[in-house]
């Protein structure tokens, strides 16, 4: 039985999540409106991720287009359906009655509308990340859904990594104690095969050991508590991390946890304690506006304009000088290293162009970035990076963003099983007695 044509009409933030995003609805038709072209030609400026997005969007139209007309519509590969550009259109009666003003947003409305009624025999989805916009489709009879291509959907198993093994032989247990390079795996017995540089929990009434998965001599060892630069971890997930960050041959971890963990200063303080192997220290973190309140509100110039995004992570970095008194060798490293440029604390865009060998890169708050932005980082590490995200799903600032959809879910869940990636989640947060309790009833 053959399945009737769909059309998808997608909205501006779409296209600036995904630039590639109109040649992933199969065979079905694509419909951008006038009105996103415009808003887009606003974004084709900067030095930002989104940005390139828009500029590179721009290039791939007018690669498809040719010498073809928009009207017609074009082809977007064999096996695919055809993209148009559809020009604006008048209000219906609905539209003036629920809504009057004349904004982007109700323009794009508008053609959607119109669109619902033109193709009544087929079924027309609005695809849009702004979940109020949606709503207001819904409320005009449009079909409206979230583009989805890139969300993970398995989002407690991805959380819920390191495995708890109860009940576990004593012999083993102690075996890995006696035992430096650890146990064949085959002698635990699992009932699920554990995957690369998995973290366990290994206990009986007895005895406990924390236990890593190493892929490359498929061996189980014990993972030692050690502290890095004065910090010294304080649970089994902060010594998992330090384990990870201090681990050569993994190249590029997820660190992910609630506010409070320790997930930065954990990164940062290995940094520090890694230095030597490394040409330069990078903490970074995208700018994401307060209140939705554009730097160009703050004060002041650029450097003064950035200074309150940047804030935690110079409190993440006092946190570790204040283990070493003024006078100390450790405490006026670090500040030679950040006068010399080998510390650099800044925010995400301005690494864009900069090379990244030899670099040891942590991008800070890292669930404000998308699949895509993600993807742009890591296809930029030179030889000998490591790469370290950092960030709480639970505090998403993007209003295009949720727990599935963000940068840190996707990478974590793509990534999972690679020999030289590693995810911790943290879970018990270490602030202070009064922000775990606040984290946990507020």
């Amino acid at each position: 039985m053959s399945t009737k044509k769909k059309y998808f009409i997608l909205d501006t933030n779409v296209l600036l999540h995904d630039y590639q995003s109109i040649f992933n609805f199969k065979e079905h038709d694509i419909i951008i409106p006038i009105v996103v072209l415009e808003e887009l030609d606003k974004f084709k400026k900067g030095n930002s991720i989104i940005n390139f997005h828009a500029r590179e969007l721009t290039r791939e139209l007018d690669k498809l287009s040719g010498d073809k007309l928009f009207t017609d519509g074009v082809s977007l590969g064999k096996g695919r359906g055809k993209l148009f550009i559809e020009t604006g259109k008048p209000y219906s009666e609905r539209m003036l009655s629920s809504f009057p003003e004349n904004t982007p947003d109700h323009r794009i409305l508008a053609i959607a509308d119109f669109l619902t009624t033109k193709y009544a025999d087929n079924q027309v989805i609005f695809v849009s990340k702004d979940i109020n916009l949606r709503m207001k489709a819904k409320s005009l009879g449009i079909q409206a859904q979230d583009y989805t291509t890139d969300k993970v959907t398995n989002i407690d198993d991805l959380y819920n990594e390191v495995r708890i093994l109860e009940n576990i032989d004593t012999g083993l247990i102690s075996g890995l104690y006696k035992n430096g390079e650890g146990l064949e795996v085959d002698k635990f017995k699992f009932k699920t095969p554990p995957f690369a540089h998995q973290y366990f929990v290994m206990r009986n009434e007895k005895a406990s050991v924390l236990a890593h998965y190493d892929p490359f001599r498929q061996m189980i060892h014990r993972v030692e508590k050690v502290t890095a630069y004065g910090i010294e971890p304080r649970n089994a997930e902060q010594t998992f991390s330090f384990d990870a960050l201090l681990r050569t041959e993994i190249q590029l971890i997820a660190l992910t946890g609630k506010a409070g963990t320790g997930k930065t200063l954990l990164a940062l303080a290995s940094a520090l304690h890694q230095r030597r192997n490394y040409k330069q220290i990078f903490l970074a973190r995208p700018i994401v506006p307060l209140a939705n309140r554009d730097m160009g509100f703050l004060p002041g110039d650029v450097s003064e304009k950035i200074e309150p995004y940047m804030q935690p992570l110079f409190d993440n970095l006092s946190v570790i000088k204040h283990k070493f008194s003024p006078q100390s060798k450790d405490y006026q490293r670090i500040e030679n290293m950040l006068k010399e440029d080998k510390l650099v604390i800044t925010p995400l865009a301005y690494i864009r162009g900069r090379s990244l060998s030899n670099i040891f890169f942590i991008v800070d708050e890292a669930q404000n970035l998308t699949p895509h932005e993600v993807k742009t980082i890591i296809t930029r590490a030179g030889e000998g990076t490591k790469l370290i995200f950092t960030g709480d799903i639970e505090q998403i600032d993007s209003p295009y963003l949720d727990t599935g959809s963000n940068g840190l879910t996707y990478l974590t869940d793509k990534m999972k099983g690679q020999d030289i990636f590693a995810h911790v989640n943290l879970v018990k947060g270490e602030r202070s007695y009064l922000a775990e309790l606040a984290s946990q009833l507020l």
